[in-house]
């Protein structure tokens, strides 16, 4: 089935959008959060197997860690893209909004008292 991801540049969020072959490219699509008209196609990746020992130890090598620094959010940023990237599935919409929050220098801390459902406050482990 065509289903294809769509960024809505106008609310920021994400649509996944069924179309046939015949409509893509020459049927409008709208925003189902928004309305917009404006909506920017998404490329999925490319995925290809591997094991999960193989992306672990492309994780696990120290050398692609070097310039990791856990006070900066920018740098924590690119580490969790990397790891994104790494597992080849495809990650939550809310991964991506941390991703982002970072990149625009928002500390960890803050970002966990806006979305508690995903940083497990309350949580007694």
């Amino acid at each position: 089935m065509p289903v294809y991801e769509y960024s809505c540049p106008e609310c920021r969020k994400r649509a996944s959008i069924y179309q046939t072959y015949e409509q893509y490219g020459n049927v409008s699509v709208q925003c189902p959060h928004c309305g917009s008209l404006d909506l920017k196609r998404i490329i999925n990746r490319v995925r290809f197997a591997r094991s999960e020992e193989s992306r672990l130890e492309s994780l696990a090598d120290s050398s692609s860690w070097a310039d990791f620094d856990e006070q900066d959010p920018r740098s924590m940023a690119r580490m969790m893209r990397k790891m994104g990237q790494e597992m080849g599935e495809e990650m939550p919409p809310e991964f991506d909004d941390v991703i982002d929050r970072l990149d625009a220098g928002e500390s960890p801390e803050e970002i966990e008292k806006s979305m508690p459902e995903l940083g497990g406050v309350g949580d007694d482990l």
